[in-house]
């Protein structure tokens, strides 16, 4: 017969699982004052490998064009580094505060900036595109280390440039999700439309284009309101000031499309009639005079596209 105590540890033995020894051995094992180190796994997701096919074009693109392509200093070609460059400091910036889990702790909204400097650096990727080979690659006929590397540069940009807008269309507010502002169409719009702006500027501003009769002042001072209002929306939704306006956010931006849609429609009419005819001083058809009247009118045509949206569009300000 078996006491009391030996039937206690056959019922012991039997109950006793595998798992428990490993539980066992593990606890052994791990002592409590060796605390385990917390590992943070980046996920590999299609926006990340945009982002650094992104950051590789933009990187290759203005080295090939700062060492070895002999471009000239200043204007067109300056204006071509920066855009690469600044699209690299951009992109590099948002992985880095991204890889260290740093968006609570940034100085802007983070549902806005990083779309924001997506769409912007899309646009100055695709301007130096179109500008640089026009200027350092049109009329070369000769075949060098120094053409080689303006080839590089172009074809790097024109990179860049998919991969910023594939970027964007990653990033940009589907139907019914709540995003931030600059994330939905109207606040992509308002990225295109002061780059638009400055666009006109440049071509405008030299020669002086507008001094010649007070209606192409008044078309001037359009480019410039609607600019700085454009500019101040997007200032206010990156740095998270919407909530400073006295009035509410929407009815601000239904204000502001409507009265640069009036704005815009008058430019869009006097420009052209003030340019070209002979009758007024016309300078005839310069081409920098021929795109600005048409840049004039896909400018009315995207703030008569903000209006649209703007005035159903429901969004959440972060």
């Amino acid at each position: 017969m078996v006491g009391a105590r030996g039937r206690t540890c056959l019922n012991t033995l039997r109950n006793f699982q595998p798992s428990t020894l490993a539980s066992i051995s593990e606890t052994q094992a791990s002592p409590r004052h060796h605390p385990v180190m917390p590992v943070v796994a980046l996920g590999w997701s299609r926006l990340l490998w945009v982002r650094l096919a992104a950051l590789l074009f933009t990187c290759v693109a203005f080295s090939a064009a700062a060492h070895g392509a002999r471009l000239p200093t200043g204007g067109v070609a300056a204006w071509c580094v920066f855009c690469w460059a600044f699209s690299f400091a951009a992109t590099a910036v948002i992985l880095l505060v991204e890889l260290l889990n740093l968006q609570a702790r940034a100085p802007v909204s983070w549902s806005n900036f990083p779309i924001t400097a997506a769409c912007y650096a899309a646009l100055l990727c695709l301007s130096a595109s179109v500008v640089f080979p026009l200027n350092f690659l049109r009329d070369s006929s000769y075949y060098d280390e120094a053409r080689e590397h303006r080839v590089v540069s172009v074809v790097f940009s024109c990179l860049a440039a998919v991969a910023y807008a594939a970027e964007v269309s990653l990033t940009k507010a589907r139907p019914g999700e709540v995003s931030g502002y600059m994330a939905t169409a109207p606040g992509l719009l308002k990225v295109c439309q002061t780059f638009v702006a400055c666009v006109i500027f440049v071509l405008v501003s030299e020669p002086v284009a507008y001094e010649r009769h007070p209606a192409l002042q008044w078309c001037m001072a359009v480019y410039c309101i609607c600019f700085i209002l454009s500019v101040a929306v997007v200032v206010m939704c990156v740095g998270e000031c919407t909530g400073w306006l006295p009035v509410s956010f929407p009815g601000f931006l239904s204000a502001l499309g409507l009265l640069a849609v009036l704005m815009y429609l008058t430019a869009t009419i006097l420009w052209p009639v003030f340019q070209f005819t002979r009758r007024y001083g016309g300078q005839g058809a310069e081409p920098k005079l021929i795109g600005a009247s048409v840049l004039t009118g896909l400018n009315f045509l995207l703030y008569l596209a903000d209006l649209a949206h703007s005035a159903r569009l429901v969004f959440v300000s972060v």
